[in-house]
């Protein structure tokens, strides 16, 4: 597995921050990943609150790279934000027409099965 870069910690660039958070369970791992402006908001689906918990998606602060890195060794990956979602779109590991719109906000899944 490549090592991981240093989370971004300047202010300048927490704007790129995603934050990651992965769960291993057995032979599985949960991702769960989020642009890192969206913790602790909730957002809409029709009449659907749609919290987005730090117990869920907190985790490491990461560059869009590093969190595609750890995005690739999860087999269950829950994604939530334009900018992650939009480099896992790029990466090719999610096709546009599987991503949902919540408030606006992309949010996609992938399972490896």
């Amino acid at each position: 597995m490549r090592r991981l870069r240093s989370p971004i910690t300047h202010p300048r660039n927490l704007k790129l921050a995603i934050s990651v958070k992965a769960i291993r369970q057995g032979k599985n791992i949960l991702v769960a990943a989020c642009d890192a402006e969206l913790l602790g908001k909730t957002l809409k689906f029709g009449k659907i609150d749609f919290p987005v918990r730090r117990e869920f998606y907190g985790g490491k602060i990461l560059t869009p790279e590093d969190a595609l890195l750890e995005i690739r060794n999860g087999t269950t990956v829950n994604l939530l934000g334009e900018k992650i979602v939009g480099h896992v779109l790029k990466a090719g590991l999610v096709h546009p027409e599987a991503v949902l719109y919540v408030s606006g906000i992309p949010h996609a899944l992938i399972v490896k099965i």
